[in-house]
């Protein structure tokens, strides 16, 4: 039992290292776009905000969080 929740913690905390590193670069994959086009500040930092793909990876990587904390 205590293998499986070793390999369990292993699996949660990779989950998050490659869900955290994508989500960096597709940040930074705006961010690039946004300056090659010259585009206010503001208006790429809003369309990081509201971009629905970078909304469901902040929501995964919470919940792995959460799934990470040892259960009381």
């Amino acid at each position: 039992m205590r293998f499986n929740k070793f390999l369990d913690q292993q699996d949660l905390k990779l989950s998050k290292k490659l869900i955290s590193s994508y989500k960096k670069r597709l940040e930074k994959e705006i961010l690039d776009r946004s300056m090659k086009l010259r585009m206010p500040q503001n208006k790429f930092e809003e369309i990081i905000n509201n971009n629905n793909e970078l909304i469901n990876l902040k929501i995964a990587l919470e919940r792995l969080e959460t799934e990470s904390e040892p259960h009381k």
